[in-house]
């Protein structure tokens, strides 16, 4: 049941995304002929170069009937995967997308150019579920996996393949363009917009679409990118993506002799240091919002193109990032409000939360996003997921969900599907600030996420001393408001999966790490326990870990104060 400020905002979201729908549709009616429909492909002029690494070992199991995607698995048995239920709703979305054909390309025999071929005229003929194919970001992921793997799926091909082959492509683009025309959220706009720019440069007779599809890309990377480099989605997984796809789309105007628009130019420039925030030493990004296992590979990849290879970026206001850094060790902290309600399909209530590392050793972490299932990735999104404090067991962001009344149900249904499962409430007022003290860097952050329905500000404070490998911090809980009664705050540090935890001198906690260094940690003010966890963005799927717990009851407010710090030499074995 939705509480009055929830329902008036849950309200006005409904409002707005009805009038996107009119405006769409008015749209649609004055909007001038759909210049594809005039045109259709009559050939491939370049094949766009695929950044995502491959792993030719994929196409044995292709061959074995074994598809592997997001965490899932389903075995054929010699037929094909599209005549077969979906074990998950993100498995069809890599397989729809076809971003596996590179796989079979890099295993460059026969065999793989004709499983690949076979499995392109089985979705062609119309094989699969059509539901399953349409949605925004899978047609435009299948439209660039065709185009890019097109030297694949078409050597030793047939002309009635080939002509197949060709109106997909155009079918395809003439999809997208009316899902701009809808009115599609502006991630998918986005989406959308890049992939009809790949048709527009590499096919030839639908040319007229590289205008319209290049105008409409510059608004949404101007709209979208902020001038810290980070996506409005706050969402680093979709960055990560994102530029995987920008990077050789720059490429190919370049191919075409068309001079790249500016506003992909400058993206590109902001968005890669961005990433070297919120990179650890292990090659991994942070998990903040929607991010989960890296692939290490491609972001190697991508920090290639980035030349300011010094230093990374430290302090990424608008974006809600920031970065310390001393000697070996690393702090990533989450220190911004959640993305408008739009791009928040993928948002966490972390807000505060960190994740520290050591030379390339985690400590420190979220639990990450999994790559399937619904529950567990609501799971995963929830505050206690992160390394922060949670009151009441509660989350400071809180996901749409069912409401009271039927028509309350029917309106949240509506609006889930066309935005997805987003944020519909959070923090309105994160503050933070860093200095300098003593040699000491210092962040200071503080979020209202809990002063609704708790009547409590979160205050919390990391100050780094590099030099002695230390990291101090204090969390403060703050009454406000006209709730007083007092609260069960949990303060979580999930540890990765790698670190031993066990009791340490002095009352503390003694952490080992696989490379030899201890670590010690120790609180203040609170009661503190040794607790599982799970974390969920392992690469071979989730893990069990640990979590250090420190619980406390918050009558008039309290403060709590801890430390890791690392010992001088590790104890002999």
């Amino acid at each position: 049941m939705l509480g009055g400020p929830d329902r008036w905002r849950f309200y006005r979201l409904v409002g707005r995304e009805i009038a996107r729908s009119v405006r769409a549709a008015s749209a649609r009616l004055t909007a001038p002929p759909d210049i594809l429909a005039r045109v259709r492909v009559t050939g491939l002029i370049i094949a766009p170069h695929d950044l995502r690494t491959s792993d030719a070992t994929f196409a044995d199991d292709i061959y074995a009937g074994l598809f592997v995607f997001a965490g899932r698995s389903l075995a054929v048995s010699g037929g094909s995967p599209f005549d077969y239920t979906p074990p998950s709703p993100e498995w069809a979305e890599v397989l729809y997308g076809f971003g596996w054909l590179r796989h079979l390309r890099a295993a460059d025999t026969a065999l793989a150019r004709a499983n690949a071929r076979a499995f392109v005229a089985d979705f062609i003929a119309g094989r699969g579920d059509p539901a399953l194919a349409r949605p925004t970001p899978v047609a435009a992921r299948r439209l660039i996996s065709f185009l890019s793997q097109s030297p694949l799926v078409l050597e030793g091909a047939d002309r009635t393949f080939y002509q197949n082959f060709l109106r997909n492509l155009a079918k395809s683009a003439r999809e997208l363009e009316h899902d701009l025309r809808q009115g599609v959220p502006p991630q998918w706009r986005l989406l959308a917009a890049v992939a009809l720019c790949y048709a527009g440069l590499c096919c030839d007779g639908i040319q007229p679409i590289l205008k319209r599809a290049t105008r409409i890309l510059s608004r949404e990377l101007d709209r979208q990118i902020m001038a810290d480099g980070g996506h409005r989605s706050r969402d680093p997984r979709f960055a990560m993506e994102l530029l995987l796809d920008l990077l050789p789309l720059r490429q190919s105007y370049l191919s075409r002799s068309v001079d790249p628009p500016e506003a992909l130019l400058r993206a590109i420039d902001r968005m890669l240091p961005l990433l070297r925030l919120l990179r650890h030493a292990d090659a991994s990004l942070s998990h903040f919002n929607g991010m989960g296992a890296t692939a290490a590979d491609h972001l190697a990849t991508l920090l290639v193109y980035d030349g300011t290879l010094a230093q990374p970026l430290m302090h990424a206001p608008l974006s809600g990032y920031e970065r310390l850094e001393g000697g070996r060790l690393v702090v990533v902290a989450d220190v911004g409000a959640p993305p408008p309600l739009a791009f928040s399909r993928n948002a966490c209530a972390g807000t505060l939360s960190f994740e520290m590392s050591s030379g390339p050793q985690r400590i420190v972490v979220n639990c990450g996003l999994p790559e399937s299932g619904a529950e567990l990735r609501r799971l995963a999104r929830s505050t206690p997921a992160h390394s922060t404090a949670s009151v009441a067991d509660a989350s400071s962001s809180h996901v749409l969900a069912g409401t009271g009344w039927w028509g309350e149900r029917a309106a949240a249904d509506w609006v889930s599907r066309r935005l997805g499962p987003i944020l519909l409430h959070g923090p309105s007022e994160v503050k933070s600030e860093r200095f300098t003290d003593a040699g000491a860097e210092v962040l200071a952050a503080r979020h209202d996420g809990y002063v609704r329905d708790h009547g409590i500000v979160h205050e919390r404070r990391w100050r780094l001393i590099g030099a002695e490998g230390r990291l101090e911090g204090e969390d403060a809980f703050l009454r406000a408001g006209n709730r007083h009664r007092p609260e069960e705050v949990a303060i979580r540090f999930h540890l990765h999966p790698s670190i031993v935890i066990s009791p340490g001198p002095e009352g503390g906690l003694a952490l080992a790490l696989p490379l030899g260094e201890v670590w010690d940690f120790r609180a203040e003010g609170a009661d503190v326990a040794i607790e599982e966890s799970v974390y969920f963005a392992g690469l071979s799927g989730a893990r069990r870990t640990d979590q250090i717990a420190l619980h406390l009851r918050v009558g008039e407010g309290a403060r709590v104060s801890w430390s890791f710090s690392r010992r001088a030499a590790a104890p002999a074995a």
